[in-house]
């Protein structure tokens, strides 16, 4: 044996861990602190794994012959790096699946509560919803940043060095969703004018609005941590969180609204409320997993320390990737303000319709996010081709499932709509726009792992070419022209009359929707062919 393959194994004694669910996928051991690390060392990944621990750390430590610490991939034992990519790749993916059901769950939760008030709350909520999604796409940019710097440390053995990235993108995001959510619960009421929503809309939802921008800092908190422990390969820890977060909510939702025993009666600002408090807890769990060791990271703040390289460098990274996900946002709000022009109803059914198709993109939004972390941390690890390969695999598995789910809500659309509303004049509209859009839901599928898989791999500035590409220059402009109303663009004095090319009404606008999609995943196919993407240096 050569003197650079020897290595020991040290194995001890184990703490009880007080999730009986988990414990298929997770053994722990006694871990006390790794070392400091010095200015230099963090900047080097090189000699961050050269650093000595003279503590036990993990389970089955692996110490190579310079003392580099050498822990297993991730809480299994699997190192994701090594075997069947299509395995490995569903091993990730489907707790992040899970987190996406319960997820999108939750927002069918608060539609269905609104729709057994108003009209106006489904619109409102729908609304509110998406002002969030915008403070939320425009903060995970940085956590991006931070999972594709994670990733690469963790596939390069380096884990002192994902523990300092990961804490340094905590500040970043934290930082960015504490003023961005007071901003917005100050400013509720103009935001909402600003859309040309009707005072109904407004009187009803904008309570609901103005604590979910106050809950975005919780939201946060939990997102955030749970990328660090996503990118790490521990996908499970989240998925539980998760479910903790959504159980609470559901549970709490009904006494809130309906001030139940010694509840307040706040309306369907009560769900909002409800979600606040479950967020708290879910983001308690995910800390204690990273900042108590019952993690591959186990971060400390007493090893914490502003590092300005590395903060510009996720600074960099993220930008791309936050510019990209508020791209998507504000265009989302933009074609809001175009279906107001069709009134409440059409509103209400392009908010109900597009909760509906997030709830059939589950399976693409796990296997991008697995798909990203996997081509990460090979990266680091040195094999493009096997971050390559992994999405293919993804693409393949995106494309058959969205085959089949297109089918299924093109075929049943009534019935699917029928479970939010009865409204007899909602109804029928929603289920028109239900079938465009389910049109659309391969090209959202094969998108988002394009989109994660670039991301995470560090090369974010092609995810935002091409988003606003189909969104900005194709999505929005078709709308305008193809909805059968006569828009008017006004900048800085300047206005140009958009031409009416044909008549299709509100549902000109899911049609450009649906297109944009498609001309999205056209853009990225022979990026990922070419492969740029697969030489960025991220640390």
């Amino acid at each position: 044996m050569t003197p650079s393959s020897k290595r020991c194994n040290v194995t001890y004694g184990p703490r009880w861990f007080p999730l009986p669910i988990l414990s298929p996928y997770i053994s722990f051991k006694a871990k006390p602190p790794l070392q400091r690390q010095s200015a230099e060392h963090t900047a080097s990944p090189v000699a961050q794994t050269t650093a000595v621990t003279t503590e036990p750390q993990l389970d089955n430590i692996r110490i190579d012959a310079h003392g580099g610490s050498r822990g297993p991939v991730n809480l299994k034992g699997k190192d994701l790096t090594q075997g069947s990519i299509p395995k490995n790749l569903w091993w990730l993916a489907w707790p992040q699946i899970v987190e996406s059901l319960l997820n999108t769950a939750d927002q069918l939760v608060d539609i269905v509560w609104a729709g057994m008030i108003s009209v106006s709350a489904i619109a409102g909520v729908g609304i509110a919803q998406t002002y969030r999604q915008l403070v939320m796409t425009g903060r995970m940019g940085l956590d991006t940043a931070m999972s594709a710097q994670v990733s690469r440390a963790i596939g390069a053995r380096n884990d002192p060095l994902a523990n300092h990235v990961a804490l340094q993108g905590f500040t970043l995001s934290a930082s960015f969703s504490t003023v961005v959510g007071l901003s917005g619960a100050m400013f509720t009421i103009p935001l909402m004018k600003l859309l040309g929503l009707g005072d109904d809309i407004i009187e009803t939802a904008s309570l609901y609005l103005r604590i979910q921008f106050l809950g975005v800092i919780a939201l946060a908190f939990r997102q955030m941590s749970g990328a660090a422990l996503q990118a790490a390969g521990n996908a499970v820890i989240p998925m539980a969180a998760t479910t903790v977060t959504r159980i609470t909510h559901i549970i709490l939702t009904p006494f809130f609204i309906f001030g139940l025993f010694f509840f307040p009666e706040l309306g369907i600002a009560g769900a909002a409320l409800a979600d606040v408090i479950a967020q708290f807890l879910g983001t308690s769990l995910n800390f204690w997993a990273l900042f108590t060791g019952k993690s591959r990271l186990h971060l400390k703040l007493s090893a914490y320390r502003l590092d300005p390289p590395v903060l510009l460098r996720t600074l960099k990274i993220g930008g791309p990737a936050a510019i990209s996900g508020m791209e998507r946002s504000v265009a989302q709000l933009v074609i809001v303000g175009l279906v107001s022009a069709f009134g409440t109803v059409g509103l209400a059914a392009f908010s109900l319709t597009r909760r509906a198709e997030n709830l059939a993109m589950l399976g693409a939004g796990g296997l991008a996010r697995a798909s990203g972390v996997l081509a990460g941390q090979n990266l680091g690890a040195g094999r493009p081709e096997r971050a390559r390969k992994t999405v293919y695999w993804a693409l393949a598995f995106v494309i058959g499932l969205g085959a089949l789910l297109t089918l299924l809500l093109v075929i049943f659309a009534p019935s699917v709509v029928l479970l939010f509303t009865r409204d007899a004049d909602l109804v029928p509209v929603a289920v028109v726009w239900l079938r465009i859009l389910a049109l659309s839901i391969i090209f959202l599928g094969t998108g988002q792992v394009f989109a994660q898989s670039f991301n995470t791999a560090g090369d974010t500035m092609a995810p935002m070419i091409a988003t606003l590409i189909s969104m900005w220059f194709i999505e929005i402009p078709l709308a305008m022209v193809i909805s059968g109303h006569q828009y008017t663009i006004g900048l800085f004095g300047f206005s140009y009359t958009m031409p009416v090319i044909a008549d299709f009404g509100q549902y000109g606008i899911a049609w450009s929707i649906t297109i944009a999609m498609f001309l999205r995943s056209v853009f990225f196919l022979p990026y990922l062919f070419w492969g740029p993407w697969l030489r960025k240096r991220v640390i």
